[in-house]
């Protein structure tokens, strides 16, 4: 159990205790939920067997074939996130709203003049980028803490001969871990057997992940569609958190508080491709499959950490104290996992549609690959084949076409955790965290104009540590929080067809 619960507050909060690259990396660059224009938002984004829409370039390219004219797109979006946390029986509440672009494509639809409409019907071109993550929220959660301190986990380090210079020098610099002088080697903080002290936590997240697309859809007999992409996926995360500990009840000897700083960014590109296939046995039913390539990523990390504390030296005088870690630069590999979707789509008398894909991808497949040090990443690949499992992801989307020009949409996106729940054959807090989408919008089209309009509603609950468990049994497992997250998202389309 405690390895699993170390290894859980390392794939949660890094790089709030550890600037190893690992779980967190490994999920956080495979998890993703397309987010391009606003009609398929609004729809669930389940256009694996439609088509017709950029979107669908990021989830089966031979959507690209159904066009029949030319087209430019664009889409901003407007959100909020929302992240609740409650720690110890104390609620509290962050949010952040957020101005992003989802979605920029051009589409050339090349018709086969020498064919007309049997054999190869169209040839059809697109460029352009669909966002597949967005980072931006912050998160602030806190409480009297009776039990334990971010310090049992520095000071059980220290015992053991566990030194690090981003978090045990630095403790050891400002005054929070003392050596027991009858005891050498054994190491202890000065909230042993007087804990009560108040805590807690923020974190700022920003960043994205984006993927540049140039494609190419054909059209058979306006019956089968192939299409392929490839991708180049542009990534930037920062994240930048804090730890406060203090006497707020002043019951602490010769101690007042404590700051526990941590930056880290990364930044990188990945590149990948995609095949799929859509056909049509009747005119009212579609049915699509596709197949996505690992993205290959290189990635560069940024990392430093720093302390800050009020506390009594060595000769027993109160003082403020700072320590800072060196800067740190690494690069490594990231390999995500497999994708592959089947989709199928039906026609209403012209009227409306229903539409619904089935995403498969296994998350513990993901793997680390030749760090800036040499490092091969063995027991780290290793972690993440047991700790993340196989996932089927749901989108389902309808629309109406409610007058001539104007069209209702609704949609459900499920996606299930990444997370084993019998993990290292202990039970995984985050098991049942499920993100769920609700998403509606409409659409007007008049001439070669047509302006679409989503809201997203996005919300999951999760299970995280403020901070790592020690690694011995010596001190006691800090208390989970629990995290409800919920973002609201508005996006707008507008498009040209020519």
């Amino acid at each position: 159990m405690k390895k699993f619960i170390t290894l859980l507050s390392l794939a949660i909060l890094v790089p709030f205790f550890t600037q190893a690259q690992g779980l967190v990396d490994a999920l956080r660059y495979s998890d993703f939920q397309v987010q391009g224009t606003a009609r398929a938002g609004a729809m669930g984004n389940a256009f694996g067997a439609l088509g017709g829409d950029f979107t669908s370039v990021s989830i089966n390219p031979a959507g690209l074939g159904l066009y029949r004219s030319s087209e430019l797109v664009f889409t901003p979006t407007f959100g909020k996130t929302q992240v609740e946390s409650t720690y110890r029986g104390n609620l509290m509440t962050d949010s952040k709203y957020n101005f992003m672009f989802n979605n920029l494509s051009y589409v050339a639809a090349l018709s086969n003049d020498n064919q007309g409409e049997t054999g190869l019907v169209n040839i059809n071109v697109g460029i352009g980028f669909n966002r597949l993550k967005d980072f931006n929220r912050t998160v602030l959660a806190g409480s009297d803490n009776m039990n334990s301190s971010f310090l049992d986990y520095l000071a059980d380090n220290a015992t053991i001969n566990n030194w690090g210079e981003f978090y045990e020098d630095l403790a050891w610099e400002t005054y929070l871990l003392w050596e027991d002088q009858d005891n050498e080697g054994v190491y202890f903080h000065d909230l042993e057997g007087a804990y009560g002290q108040s805590q807690r936590k923020s974190i700022s997240q920003q960043g994205y992940i984006n993927e540049y697309s140039l494609a190419a859809g054909l059209n058979f007999n306006h019956k089968l569609y192939i299409g392929v992409s490839v991708g180049i996926v542009d990534v930037y995360y920062k994240e930048s958190s804090q730890l406060l500990e203090w006497d707020a009840q002043n019951n602490i000897d010769l101690w007042d508080e404590m700051q526990f700083d941590s930056y880290l960014r990364t930044s990188g590109t990945g590149y990948n491709g995609k095949l799929g296939i859509i056909y049509k046995p009747t005119n009212e039913l579609r049915l699509g499959a596709s197949l996505h390539t690992p993205t290959f990523y290189n990635l560069h990390d940024v990392f430093e950490t720093a302390m800050y504390s009020k506390a009594a030296n060595d000769e027993s005088e109160m003082g403020s104290h700072e320590a800072f870690s060196p800067y740190s630069e690494y690069d490594y590999d990231l390999e995500t996992p497999l994708r592959a979707t089947i989709s199928a789509a039906y026609i209403v008398a012209k009227k409306g549609l229903i539409s619904i894909d089935y995403e498969f991808t296994d998350y513990g497949s993901a793997s680390l690959r030749r760090g800036s040090d040499g490092h091969s990443f063995v027991d780290e690949n290793n972690d993440i084949a047991e700790v993340y499992k196989a996932v089927g992801n749901l989108r389902i989307g309808a629309e109406l076409l409610a007058t001539s020009n104007i069209s209702l949409r609704a949609g459900f996106e499920n996606y299930p955790s990444p997370f084993n729940s019998e993990a290292f054959d202990e039970s995984q807090p985050n098991a049942d965290s499920k993100m769920n989408v609700i998403s509606a919008g409409l659409g007007y089209r008049t001439g070669g104009f047509f302006f679409d309009v989503a809201y997203r509603h996005v919300q999951n609950k999760t299970f995280d540590l403020l901070y790592p468990t020690p690694p011995t049994d010596f001190y006691p497992v800090p208390e989970m929080a629990t995290f409800e997250t919920v973002k609201n998202n508005v996006m707008f389309t507008l498009g040209f067809k020519f």
